[in-house]
């Protein structure tokens, strides 16, 4: 048989088959390296539920890793969503990280500012985006209980993922969207200012037609291990210009004298804040 899979418990899963159906499935053998999305070949278990046997091959795998191990987050999505929001503050380094992580597999990268009701919190929240709109990223500013649809045009046609953290909306967007999805939400923490632990799996919903949505756990990290410094570097779109005008081909575009990089921070060409990101990740590197 042959299903998608749309639901990630972990070593549980749920294939939706061809027709229409839904199959609760594990894997055969211990390990696992299955994500929601994938394109698997499964068989019938005598207890009722599919065995997967092969995952088929991939258009794209978002993923993290610390260096020891790695949290498969969606397959074959064609469009990564960040979620942020005015309240609780969100880390923009993260945001860096996730959009890494789209360029590095070929994805569309959207960025959604949530909560724009808390007026008093809006414009700091703008600012630290604003790098991220001068460098051409689409920003979508909504408020999900009252504003979702907005978010409708950008997610036509593409199977879009949800990352963010904790507390910025994500299950509230969802909700919004497909109201009869039920995904759980919770109040923030305002004495902490995050966000806690809701959803704890990932699942695909269907919107319309070709449009499908995965919502995804909220993380506080970001891991890219598996990324080499070239990788990374390419997926900086704004360093491109500007690779292979330093003095040093091994360039690190930190004390080096005549870093092409570092001489479009200097003219405001680059912001100072994402050279800090790209020497954070590339620290985490090999």
């Amino acid at each position: 048989m042959q299903g998608v899979v749309v639901a990630d418990f972990g070593r549980h899963y749920e294939v939706a088959l061809a027709d229409g159906s839904i199959l609760p499935s594990q894997p055969r053998g211990r390990r696992s390296q299955i994500a929601c999305g994938d394109r698997v070949a499964l068989a019938l278990a005598a207890s009722g539920q599919g065995v997967i046997e092969r995952v088929k091959p991939r258009r794209s795998l978002l993923y993290r890793s610390d260096g020891r191990r790695q949290k498969l987050i969606a397959a074959n999505a064609t469009q990564a969503v960040i979620v942020v929001a005015a309240e609780p503050s969100f880390s923009d380094e993260l945001v860096s990280r996730c959009l890494v992580a789209a360029e590095q597999q070929g994805m569309r990268a959207l960025i959604v500012l949530n909560k724009i009701d808390l007026e008093d919190k809006l414009e700091a929240a703008r600012a630290r985006l604003a790098p991220f709109g001068d460098l051409g990223y689409a920003v979508v500013e909504l408020c999900a209980l009252e504003g979702a649809a907005a978010l409708r045009p950008a997610l036509a046609g593409q199977c879009s993922v949800l990352v963010g953290q904790s507390g910025m909306g994500k299950s509230s967007l969802i909700n919004a969207l497909l109201p009869a999805a039920g995904a759980a939400v919770r109040e923030i923490s305002t004495r902490l200012d995050s966000g806690k632990h809701t959803t704890t799996h990932t699942r695909r919903y269907r919107l319309d037609g070709e449009t499908s949505l995965i919502d995804s756990p909220g993380l506080q990290s970001f891991g890219l291990a598996h990324l080499s410094r070239a990788e990374i570097e390419q997926a900086f779109r704004e360093f491109q210009p500007h690779l292979g005008g330093c003095r040093f081909r091994d360039c690190r575009h930190d004390r080096e004298p005549d870093c092409a990089v570092r001489d479009a921070v200097a003219a405001g060409s680059i912001a100072a804040r994402r050279l800090e990101h790209f020497h954070a990740l590339c620290a985490t590197v090999k």
